[in-house]
This record gives C-alpha cells, sequence and structure tokens, in this order.
C-alpha cells in the first residue's frame, strides 16, 4: 500500500512521519524538525527552514510512506504524489482547525478520489477541543468524517451507539446493517473508507506518540488491497538526481511486474531500465524487479516527465494547481544564458511546474513559480548544483487564453517536397479543463496514425494565443480533416500544418483574455465592513453577503469561549465581533491587500487567499496595450500557411488561407447557445462549453421576421434584467399604445394675443421612494442585530416595514438590493406586496442601479433616496433628487404610523358617538 501525509504547513506532519516510522521499528529514535535531524527531511535547506520542500519516501512493512510539502508554494510537488497513493493521511492541528490550504487539500483528495484517514494533532496543547474541531470537520469537509476514537476492531475501545449511528447516515448498507444487527462489521466499514464515503478520525500527539499505535493499526484494519491488471504498466510521478548526478524516475507500477532490462518505447525512444531502486529516507535498496503496487525509483529513462504513462498506462491530464507569477532570472555578466538555459531545464525535469521560458527576442530566461520561499530555494539549488549566483527580479502575472466562439483552423504545409494540410475545431471548453483533444475525422480520408500525430503535436506543446502571447487553454480541439501526401508528407509536416491551423483559427475568432484569481477569506470587525467591502469592490473583487459572528459578549457556544477558531480567527479576539466575507478577486490587484487589512483593523483582521484558477481579466484591454504582442511579428509561431506553386513555396497570411486551403470547411456554425453550459461574461460577449452557437448565416438573417428578432429581444430581457416573457411583451404594448396615442393626438401650441406660445401647466409630480436595501439593514440597530442571526430575516422584517409605509404614504416604493449571495447572478425584479424589490445583477452594486434608476425616472417622478451613504447621497442629489438619511426614514415611517393611529381612534370615537 502507498500511503501519503498531507497537512497544512506547522500541522505537524513530518513529526507523525517520524512518530509512525518509530513506532513501526523502522527507526531507533525519533528526529524532531527544530533539532534538524528528522529522517525524511535530509535535505539541507529542509533541515535550515524547518519545511518539507522535497517528498520522500520511506518503507514500514509492506506500507511506503510518501511525506509530502505542505508550504503552499510547494504544493505542485505535493499534487504529483497524489496520482500514485491508494490511501491518504490528512494531518489537521488540533488547535488551529481546517485552515484556507486544507480545504485546498481536501479539494485534490476528492479530485484525485483518495480514500482519506485523518489525524488531528497537538491535542495536548492548551486550545484543542476535540469536540469543536470534530463539529468543524463535519461542517466544512464532510458529513463521512466519523471520531474513530472509539472504533470496536483496532484497538479503539468499546464502541458507543453514537459512533455506529454516525457511520449509518454515511452509506445505505452501512445503516440497513445497523438496524439488522445492531453493529458494524469491519469489513463493511473499510469498503465504505475505499468509496470516500467514511473518513476515520484519530485525535492525538505526534510529538508524544500519543495515538500513533492506534493510527497504525487502523491503517492496517481498514484498508483494502487493489487489484491490479496483469499486463505491464507504470505511472511516473516525479523525476530526480542522486548525489553523483544519476537521472532517477521515480514511479509507481500500475500492473504487471517490472523487472530489471525492461525496455520501453515512449515518444519514439528505445530504452531500458538499468537499476531498481527501492528507497527509505536517504538510503536505498537495489531489486531485480518489483511488483504492482509498489513504488520505485529506476534508472536508465532519459526523457520521462511527472504524470508520464509508460507501458500499458494512460498519461494523466493536467494539475490542478499552477503557478500564476513569472520572474525574470537575471545572470551574472560571465555566465552565458543559453548554456544556462540548458541546465535550469533539468530543474523544469525535477519540477513540471517550475515552466522554464526562453525569451529570444530579449535573450532572457524567465521562470513561473508559485511564491517567494519557492524562489529562496530555486536561488540556492541553482547556486548548490551550478555554482551560480542569480537574482529573480519583480514578479509578472501569468495570464492566459482563450476563445469566445467556436472556430475551424486551416493549416497547410507545402514548401517543396513536403506536404500537410489540418483542419481543427476550436471550441470553448469548461473552466480549468485546459486542452482537449479529440477527433470526428475518419480514417477513410487521413489515416489513424497521421490523426494520432496531430493529436500528439497538440498536447505537446504550450499555443500562444494572439492578444498577447499568453499560454492558450480551456478549449476543446477536434481533429476535423486532413491530407497527406504518399510520397512527400514528413511527420514534422504535421507539426507546422497543426500549429498553423491552431493559430489561423485564433485570429478568425474572439479571443478572450484571462487571469488568475484568487479564493479569499476576509475576517474584520464588524464596524470595519463597510471598509473592507468597498476596498474589494475597487480591486474588483465579488464577494457574497457578509456574515456576521458575535463578540465574546454575546457568545454561548462553549467551544468558541474555550478557544476554538472562528475560520481562521480565534474567539477571543473577537471582542466586538466579526464579518466574514467570502469571494473571488484578481490575483494582481490583491498582492499588498494583507498589510492593508492589518492597518485599518488595528490588527485584528485576518486575510486568506488560495488560488481558484482563471477568471475573465478584469482590465484586459490595458493588458493587452501594456504587453504590446504583435501576433504577426511572431515569426516562431505563424499565422499563415506555406503553399507551393510553380516549384518554390510562398506564404500566405491568416485570412487569406481559405482562398487557397485544398479541403473544404467541415464546420457549420449553425446550432443555438447553450443554456445550462458555464459561461464566462464580458463586456459584450458570453462564451461557454459545446461549440454550438447562435451564428446565423447572411442569408437566415436576412429572412428573420421582425417576431423573431422580438423573441430573441425576449431571451436577452428575461436573462439580464430577470423579466418574463409576459413583462415584455406587456411593456412593448404600452409603448405601442402611447405612440399611437401621441400619433392620433398631436401636441398644438396655443398662443396668446401677442404671439407668445402658452404652454400647459405642469401638475404636481407624484413621490417615488428608492430605499438602499442593506444600507438601511446596517443602519437601524434592531435590523442590524438581527442581520448577525439571520440576513433574511433582516430583510424580510425590513419589506414589511417599508410594505405598511407604502400603504400609508401611497407613493410608489422601490427597495434594492445588493447581488444577493449568488454568483454570476443575472439580476432580479419581483414583487413583495406593494413593493418593488430589485436584486442587482453581479458586479452591479446598489449605488450604481439607484444612480441609474433616478437619472432615468427624475424627470417624471420627485424621487427621494434613502441611504446613509454620503457618497452617494451627493450623487443622488446632482441628479435632482430628495435625500433620506436612514434615521430620517424611520422617523418619517413612526410618524406616519402614529398619524395613521390617531386617526383610525378618532374615526372609531365619532362612531361611539353616533
Amino acid at each position: 500500500m502507498v500511503l501519503g501525509i498531507l497537512a497544512h504547513v506547522d500541522a505537524g506532519k513530518t513529526t507523525l512521519s517520524e512518530a509512525m516510522l518509530y513506532t513501526s521499528g523502522q527507526i531507533k529514535s525519533v528526529g524532531r524538525v527544530d533539532h534538524q535531524d528528522a529522517y525524511l527531511d535530509n535535505d539541507a535547506q529542509e533541515r535550515e527552514r524547518g519545511i518539507t520542500i522535497f517528498s520522500k519516501q520511506a518503507r514500514m512493512g509492506d506500507i511506503t510512506l510518501l511525506d509530502t510539502p505542505g508550504h503552499v508554494d510547494f504544493s505542485a510537488e505535493m499534487e504529483r504524489t497524489l496520482q500514485v497513493l491508494d490511501y491518504a493521511i490528512l494531518v489537521i492541528s488540533g488547535t488551529d482547525g481546517v485552515q484556507g490550504h486544507t480545504r485546498i487539500l481536501w479539494r485534490l483528495l476528492r479530485h484525485y478520489h483518495i480514500p482519506t484517514f485523518l489525524f488531528i494533532n497537538k491535542m495536548d496543547l492548551a486550545g484543542a477541543d476535540h469536540e469543536a474541531v470534530q463539529t468543524q470537520l463535519k461542517k466544512e469537509l464532510s458529513d463521512g468524517c466519523v471520531d474513530f476514537t472509539s472504533e470496536p476492531y483496532c484497538g479503539g475501545g468499546q464502541p458507543d451507539e453514537a459512533f455506529y449511528e454516525d457511520l449509518a447516515v454515511c452509506k445505505e448498507e452501512l445503516l440497513t446493517e445497523y438496524m439488522d444487527s445492531g453493529s458494524i462489521g469491519q469489513d463493511s466499514i473499510a469498503d465504505a473508507v475505499a468509496e470516500r464515503l467514511v473518513f476515520p478520525c484519530f485525535y492525538g500527539s505526534a510529538l508524544k506518540l500519543e495515538g500513533v499505535d492506534h493510527l497504525l493499526d487502523a491503517l492496517r484494519g481498514y484498508t483494502k488491497a487493489n487489484i491490479y491488471p496483469k499486463e505491464l504498466a507504470a505511472r511516473v510521478y516525479k523525476i530526480g538526481r542522486d548525489s553523483r548526478g544519476v537521472r532517477l524516475t521515480y514511479l509507481k507500477v500500475t500492473g504487471g511486474s517490472l523487472k530489471v532490462k525492461e525496455r520501453i518505447s515512449y515518444d519514439g525512444l528505445e530504452e531500458k531500465v538499468d537499476q531498481i531502486r527501492l528507497y527509505s529516507g536517504e538510503k536505498f535498496d537495489t531489486a531485480d524487479a518489483v511488483a504492482a503496487g509498489e513504488v520505485c525509483a529506476v534508472t536508465g529513462l532519459t526523457a520521462t516527465y511527472p504524470g508520464q504513462g509508460l507501458w500499458n498506462e494512460k498519461t494523466t491530464s493536467v494539475p490542478v494547481l499552477e503557478p500564476v507569477l513569472s520572474y525574470r532570472i537575471q545572470l551574472p555578466q560571465d555566465v552565458n544564458p543559453v548554456e544556462m538555459m540548458g541546465k535550469l531545464k533539468q530543474l523544469e525535469e525535477e519540477d513540471p511546474q517550475l515552466h522554464i521560458v526562453w525569451n529570444e527576442e530579449l535573450r532572457e530566461i524567465h521562470a513561473q513559480m508559485m511564491g517567494q520561499v519557492q524562489i529562496e530555494v530555486l536561488t540556492q539549488l541553482i547556486k548548490d548544483r551550478f555554482g551560480v549566483v542569480v537574482v529573480f527580479g519583480q514578479g509578472n502575472i501569468v495570464y492566459k487564453e482563450t476563445i469566445a466562439k467556436p472556430v475551424e483552423g486551416v493549416g497547410h504545409f507545402e514548401p517543396l517536397r513536403h506536404y500537410a494540410e489540418v483542419h481543427l475545431l476550436l471550441e470553448p471548453g469548461e473552466p480549468g479543463s485546459g486542452i482537449e483533444v479529440a477527433s470526428e475525422c475518419s480514417e477513410d480520408v487521413l489515416d489513424l496514425n497521421w490523426q494520432r500525430l496531430i493529436a500528439t503535436h497538440i498536447v505537446e506543446r504550450e499555443h500562444p494565443g494572439v492578444l498577447t502571447g499568453s499560454a492558450l487553454t480551456d478549449v476543446k480541439i477536434t481533429i476535423l480533416t486532413g491530407r497527406a501526401h504518399i510520397k512527400h508528407t514528413e511527420g514534422g509536416d504535421f507539426r507546422q500544418a497543426t500549429y498553423r491551423a491552431i493559430r489561423q483559427g485564433l485570429k478568425s475568432t474572439e479571443s478572450v483574455l484571462l487571469e488568475p484569481v484568487y479564493a479569499f477569506t476576509l475576517e474584520v470587525p464588524q464596524d470595519a465592513v463597510g471598509r473592507a467591502m468597498t476596498d474589494l469592490k475597487q480591486r474588483f473583487g465579488k464577494f457574497d453577503t457578509p456574515e456576521f459572528v458575535p463578540g465574546n459578549e454575546h457568545m454561548h457556544d462553549s467551544s468558541l469561549s474555550r478557544g476554538m477558531r472562528v475560520g481562521n480567527t480565534f474567539a477571543s479576539e473577537c471582542i466586538t465581533g466579526m464579518a466574514v466575507l467570502h469571494g473571488t478577486a484578481p490575483v494582481a490587484t490583491m498582492q499588498d491587500y494583507n498589510t492593508s487589512v492589518h492597518a485599518y483593523t488595528k490588527g485584528l483582521g485576518h486575510l486568506t487567499l488560495d488560488l481558484d484558477g482563471y477568471d475573465v481579466c478584469h482590465n484586459s484591454e490595458e493588458v493587452v496595450a501594456r504587453i504590446g504582442y504583435d501576433s504577426e511579428a511572431d515569426t516562431a509561431n505563424p499565422t499563415g500557411s506555406v503553399f507551393c506553386a510553380h516549384g518554390a513555396g510562398f506564404v500566405v497570411p491568416w485570412d487569406q488561407v481559405p482562398d487557397y486551403m485544398h479541403l473544404d470547411y467541415v464546420y457549420t456554425p449553425d446550432g443555438e447557445k447553450p443554456e445550462d453550459g458555464i459561461f464566462y461574461d464580458t463586456a459584450d460577449q458570453t462564451f461557454g462549453p459545446g461549440g454550438t452557437f447562435a451564428v446565423k448565416k447572411p442569408n437566415e438573417a436576412k429572412s428573420q421576421t421582425s417576431w423573431e428578432l422580438d423573441k430573441e429581444l425576449q431571451q436577452i430581457y428575461a436573462r439580464e434584467f430577470g423579466m418574463s416573457r409576459e413583462d415584455v411583451e406587456d411593456q412593448e404594448r404600452r409603448k405601442w399604445m402611447k405612440k399611437k396615442t401621441n400619433e392620433s393626438k398631436p401636441n398644438v401650441v396655443k398662443y396668446d394675443k401677442k404671439g407668445n406660445p402658452i404652454y400647459p401647466a405642469r401638475g404636481p409630480q407624484e413621490e417615488y421612494l428608492i430605499v438602499d436595501g442593506y444600507n438601511i439593514i446596517f443602519a437601524w440597530k434592531d435590523l442590524n442585530e438581527l442581520s448577525r442571526v439571520n440576513i433574511d430575516s433582516a430583510r424580510d422584517k425590513l419589506l414589511d416595514i417599508l410594505s405598511n409605509y407604502q400603504g400609508y404614504k401611497g407613493c410608489p416604493v422601490l427597495v434594492v438590493f445588493d447581488a444577493y449571495k449568488r454568483k454570476e447572478h443575472p439580476g432580479a425584479k419581483s414583487k413583495y406586496h406593494n413593493l418593488d424589490v430589485v436584486y442587482t445583477k453581479t458586479d452591479e452594486t446598489a449605488d450604481a442601479y439607484i444612480e441609474r434608476t433616478v437619472h432615468e425616472i427624475g424627470h417624471k417622478y420627485r424621487v427621494t433616496v434613502a441611504t446613509n451613504d454620503g457618497l452617494e447621497q451627493l450623487t443622488v442629489m446632482s441628479q435632482g433628487a430628495l435625500r433620506m438619511s436612514a434615521e430620517n426614514l424611520r422617523q418619517e415611517i413612526e410618524r406616519l404610523s402614529r398619524q395613521e393611529y390617531e386617526a383610525y381612534l378618532s374615526g372609531q370615537g365619532q362612531q361611539g358617538r353616533k
């Protein structure tokens, strides 16, 4: 069994590894990270920094233990290890609970479908609360997290009913077994663990060896051996070098048996396995063969890479975690950058997420990395291995590009005595999907070996986009058709044709610039939530409605009062209560925000940032202009094709390729826009997965009737403004009737005796009240307190109060709320009794909606805006609207209520006298 250990940094992962090795008799004494003598942290930088940088392995009988890095900068190293794990142990600090990086690890374990045990460490320290942590695990990770402290089969003791009940709700078969027999068998529990329906939780202290025996017994009692195929197969998860510079390929055998001198063919190479090494810490034993399910390091393979499948194993897809910052490597003047590039490529082999890029125009080397700690480690590694001291420049954002609409790209390569033509369909893919390859080309049209070659060329490199030259992503590429020459076609011809087809397709469609985004959790005192929301909006963040956590004086939860964390903030810090904001924001705008949070919250605020993939760039025009990439000037990535005439090749620009291509177009974009796909929204375009879009042919567009055009407009209105078809039709009917009325009754101007025009007197305007909903809720003390308990209740109470007020006043009342909770919200209008209620669409503030509404209806109504936002008051006043503060609105409502009540009593008295 291959067992991995993962954790947030400083949770005690390496300490637990030491304790497990010691308890199982593999080492004679327990090493410590702070003493720099840990068995698995054998690199000098690891011991100096006290963190794990490189994944290591140790053998415990039939279990191979893989210790992975916990620091977020080395997440790529950790993620590569996940591909070969049978089971995993997730270590969580009992004093800190679930952290931001813990959630990322949990997401990765789910992505790779790895059965997981949890060990809650440091339970001997003050502030560690068993019950509170278990509650948090169920809430934030999974309901399947079950406390195995009293499990009955592996030395846990006598189980109680609560243990079996927690297990029974995880799987229907477990519930049936429990109802029939009153207990659940060990094999049944092991099956549920293997299916990731149950996650056993163990508590202890690795430093004091508490709970380690129980964990080891459970690992043997609640795990199941995998069944592997008989055909030889293996997966590479790491590339390294030993102290003598020998290249090592770390792999897991996933089928058959791997023997020394085993031959292998891959990527056009014929090689053999010279040596098989079984590592445990720094030492290794050689072996003649290893069976399926074991991990080892082999020598003799020169071009393998992490994630690669060997023999009968498939190569894995792109990793989930990727670097988002690019740095220029500044070399000493006496170092040749071309020679240094070759040396740095060795490091890229060992860490594929360390993208080393050569800029031919500037003759510079750039590296894409995760963060500052990785930079420091790489600087020392280059110095130790190559004797060169390098300096890293300022980090720049790593952008990516995708497409907005499907397109058929054509590439043709036909210099003299060469020939290949390729047609590829480029379609927008799911966000985070990378590059997907498919084929719809018949073998009768193009031989299967040529199609496989085209597919290889699609995935063998990153294809630059045409906006900034950034890597293309989230695109599905389908081979539609192609042509080869029986005599003149060579393999390199299809490489050129494939590259040019992709570039020609990108030039022929709309491209979209993507930027990396953080998923953030921001915790600030409640009196600073307004500042925080303003800052996040200015930094182009998207967030949900704030969650409010009461301060100590309002706390009744025993787990909080004992020092357990609320998110990442200790309850003891929540003196005045905290507000928690969850959302996403561009990496480019959040680089220095942590310092600002500490400043304006006086150290009480806490910001957690986790990489959350890519989204549409918030300032794409500015970025494109700043980078200044010219796709036509990029000679290394041509957009045109090469054709042949009169015995000589000539270049045809991308937009003229359709006039010269030898095969007809295959793709016809005549579908409809997908309704259930995932979309990116830009200023003037929408795109999503699929590939069938509402693109009309010219003759079809001309044949559309006005009713068909109106239906399209109705769909747009319904999507953008939340209006139903009947609402739109009614609105159009009123506009038509008004137009007819104006046509039948033209405006006639009368004149007095002196010839001066007499205009009709303008009557008094009807009043119209607009209320900034959340602003009023947070301004009124009673509603603010209610919102801390339940924001929905506070909103409903405000609407009830305003509904009564509208009944007294008789004027129209519009209540506006910011984009309500849901992400990618299109906006909606609804009726609440006699009120008009608006929830703005995503990224549109209530302020912006109110300003636009005042501008639109100000000529018709005498508008009053109720808000406590001073800037908003000034803005609407400049539009001619009246201002009303939250306190004035409350006083006005109370005055009208008293007036109506007195009128009611007066009416009752008059009826009595009669």
